[in-house]
């Protein structure tokens, strides 16, 4: 047994990494050292506005709203936004696109979030524009947040053929539910979306492990998970530290998805456990080329969660089980609150683009 260079590399030895990230910088920075390259890049509207809002991303912002100007020119002004913000996200997907073996991802509109069929409607639109601009569906994964309206599309997309990951997730029933859907994965939050906004939201535990209370939550959704037989693998998301993914990898979780900043902590600490022998989680898309109905994870509703159909009749048992639970209808609520105005800034920021390209 040997030890690994850097915590990157350990956690690279224990757990599929995803680049949490659409910045080909932060890809690239940790794809050189050891020649490992990420599986997964995954996004959201926060992401999103994060790129368009920097200067040296101008030239990107200002190529889609002239492609989507010249061509749709006869629409009105808030189509040509909506379109505009698509390709934008494609568009900065690409770049990433030549660090990983697997899939992008892009996250469906917040605002849909309790449509099924608007959902649906926008999956399939992100999708056409990735296949429009050299990236096949077999290469794409949309993310949808796991309300019972878009877990109920998840499993439409599904059928179709597109592959979808359970976003905005608190709870086993909500990955229960995604399951049953045949989601490709699930991203249960580990914190809070608001921690990476809001200073003071952030809490750091002695024991991550075993303190933190999302920990209990992801170990019972990969034990419940394993018990059934679950298809859906585990893509832990929202990470703001270090320590926080040594105590996800003890989790055994099957991805982790790590933003730019978590990745630089890790390369830069040096590993001093060894690695051991266990063999990474399963997972059959690498290489592609071409419980409980609450959030603590209590033992007491396992039976029940494994019992229950969350997705018949409307999604009214997820329904029920999201109602019952305070801390993921929060939390829920919350996040979908921040990614609307997140993608609200980047509305601002392209159409004033179009405007001027008009004017």
């Amino acid at each position: 047994m040997s030890l690994p260079s850097s915590l990157l590399s350990y956690v690279r030895s224990r757990v599929i990494v995803d680049v949490d990230s659409m910045d080909p910088a932060v890809a690239a920075r940790h794809t050189a050292g050891d020649g490992a390259r990420f599986c997964d890049m995954t996004s959201n509207q926060a992401i999103v506005y994060g790129e368009v809002a920097r200067p040296d991303r101008a030239e990107l912002l200002e190529k889609a709203c002239a492609q989507v100007r010249s061509s749709e020119a006869e629409l009105d002004i808030e189509t040509q936004v909506s379109d505009a913000i698509d390709l934008l996200t494609v568009l900065l997907a690409k770049e990433v696109y030549p660090y990983l073996t697997g899939r992008v991802h892009a996250q469906t509109s917040p605002s849909t979030a309790y449509n099924t069929e608007a959902t649906i409607q926008h999956a399939k639109k992100l999708v056409s524009v990735f296949d429009a601009n050299g990236i096949s569906s077999s290469r794409v994964c949309i993310k949808i947040p796991a309300t019972p309206e878009s877990t109920i599309a998840c499993q439409y997309l599904e059928r179709l053929g597109i592959r979808t990951l359970s976003t905005c997730l608190f709870s086993v029933a909500q990955a229960i539910a995604a399951h049953q859907a045949g989601c490709l994965y699930i991203a249960p939050y580990f914190n809070e979306l608001r921690v990476h906004f809001e200073p003071g939201v952030w809490k750091e535990y002695a024991d991550t492990a075993k303190e933190h209370p999302a920990s209990r939550v992801i170990s019972s959704i990969v034990r419940l998970y394993k018990e059934i037989g679950a298809s859906t693998l585990v893509m832990p998301a929202s990470i703001v530290t270090s320590k926080e993914v040594l105590a996800l990898v003890s989790l055994k979780p099957d991805h982790l998805t790590l933003s730019g900043a978590v990745l630089d902590q890790l390369a830069a600490a040096q590993s001093t456990d060894t690695v051991d022998q266990d063999p990474k989680p399963h997972h059959p898309e690498v290489g592609l080329e071409s419980g409980p109905a609450t959030s603590d994870g209590s033992d007491a509703q396992e039976l029940d969660v494994k019992a229950t159909n969350f997705l018949e009749n409307g999604g009214a048992a997820l329904r029920e089980a999201i109602a019952a639970d305070a801390e993921t209808t929060r939390k829920l609520a919350d996040a979908l609150k921040i990614f609307g105005e997140m993608e609200a800034k980047t509305k601002e920021l392209v159409r004033a683009k179009l405007q001027s390209q008009f004017s």
